[in-house]
C-alpha cells in the first residue's frame, strides 16, 4: 500500500493506545464511576484478552485470505487489512496493561511498591518476549518454506509455511488467559488483595527497630536538656511564672497559672542591710538620770534625761 509496509504496522499499535487511552480515561471510565460502576480488576484483563482473541482471529482470516488470494490470482492482499488486527491489541493494552500497573501499584503493601512495579514491567515486557522465544523455537519447522529454509519473505515462500497454525496457537492462549480472568475465586482473590491494600494505605503499620527508637528519645531528651531552652524557661518563669508559656507567635498568649497562687517571699529583716548596703542606725532609746533606759508610763519630768544618739 504504497510507502505502508509491514514493518509499519506497528505504528497502528501505537497510534491505538494513544487514541484508546483517551478515550477510556477521559469518556468510558468516568461515565462508568458517575454511575457508581467499577470494573474489577480481573475483568479488565478478560476484556482486553478478548480484544487480544479477536485480533488474533482476525490475523487467522488474513492467512486464508493471502493463501486464497494468491492460489487465485497470485496477486497480493492490502497491507491496511492488517491494521486492524493491531488497532485491536492496541485497545485491549489499555485494559489489560494499564490495569496491571494499576493493581501492582495498589495492590502492594507501601514498602513494597517499587518492588512491585519493577516485578509487573517484568512480568509485562520481559516475560511475554521469552514466552514467545521458547514457543518459536518449538514451532520453528512452521515458518519454513517448502525448501526447508526459515527464508518466507517473499509471498510464494510465505504461502508455503504454516504461520496459520502459529496463530491457532496464540489464539488457544489468550482464550486461556480470557477464562482464567473470568473464574469467580481469581475474582474474589484479587479483589481481596486489594482491599486489604487499601485498609494498610489508611491506617499503615509503621515497624520501628529498637535501635530507631532508643535513638528517637534521645534526641528527644537532648533537645529538653539544651542549654538554650533552659534559657528560655527561666526567662518565662521570671515573666509569667510558674504557668504555661507559648513559644510560637500566635493571637493568645498564656500567663501565670489560675489555680496556683504565687507565694509571696519574706525578706528577713536582717538582710536588709546586705541588700541596699547600708548599716542600720540603732534605735533611739530615753535614758533616765543614771544611765537606764526609761519604759513607757515612767516618765515624770524633763532634767537629768539624756538621749542616747546625743552620747
Amino acid at each position: 500500500f504504497g510507502f505502508i509496509d509491514a514493518a509499519s504496522m506497528n505504528n497502528a499499535d501505537a497510534v491505538s493506545v494513544l487514541f484508546f487511552g483517551w478515550v477510556v480515561g477521559t469518556y468510558v471510565y468516568p461515565a462508568l464511576a458517575s454511575r457508581g460502576i467499577k470494573i474489577p480488576t480481573t475483568y479488565k484483563f478478560a476484556f482486553g484478552s478478548v480484544l487480544g482473541v479477536i485480533a488474533v482471529g482476525w490475523a487467522i482470516f488474513m492467512e486464508y485470505k493471502i493463501r486464497a488470494t494468491f492460489e487465485a490470482t497470485g496477486e497480493k492482499v492490502n497491507i491496511m487489512w492488517q491494521s486492524i488486527s493491531y488497532i485491536l491489541i492496541g485497545a485491549g493494552e489499555i485494559f489489560a496493561v494499564s490495569a496491571a500497573y494499576e493493581a501492582a501499584f495498589n495492590a502492594a503493601p507501601p514498602d513494597s511498591k517499587v518492588l512491585a512495579s519493577a516485578v509487573n514491567l517484568f512480568c509485562v515486557g520481559g516475560l511475554p518476549n521469552m514466552l514467545c522465544i521458547v514457543l518459536y523455537q518449538s514451532c520453528k519447522s512452521w515458518f519454513q518454506n517448502q525448501r526447508g529454509t526459515p527464508s518466507i519473505h517473499r509471498l510464494e515462500d510465505y504461502v508455503t509455511a504454516s504461520v496459520d497454525k502459529y496463530f491457532l496457537v496464540l489464539f488457544g492462549v489468550a482464550l486461556v488467559g480470557v477464562f482464567i480472568n473470568v473464574l469467580p475465586a481469581v475474582k474474589d482473590y484479587v479483589a481481596d488483595v486489594e482491599e486489604r491494600a487499601q485498609d494498610m494505605v489508611k491506617t499503615p503499620v509503621m515497624k520501628k527497630s529498637p535501635r530507631h527508637r532508643r535513638k528517637q528519645s534521645s534526641d528527644y531528651s537532648s533537645d529538653e536538656e539544651s542549654p538554650l531552652l533552659r534559657v528560655k524557661r527561666h526567662q518565662a518563669y521570671l515573666k509569667y511564672g510558674s504557668g504555661p508559656v507559648l513559644y510560637k507567635q500566635g493571637s493568645m498568649r498564656a500567663g501565670p497559672s489560675v489555680h496556683q497562687k504565687k507565694k509571696e517571699k519574706k525578706v528577713k529583716k536582717s538582710l536588709v542591710g546586705k541588700l541596699y548596703r547600708t548599716k542600720p542606725k540603732p534605735p533611739k532609746v530615753v535614758l533616765s538620770a543614771d544611765g537606764t533606759p526609761m519604759t513607757a508610763g515612767h516618765f515624770t519630768g524633763g532634767q537629768g534625761i539624756r538621749r542616747q544618739d546625743s552620747l
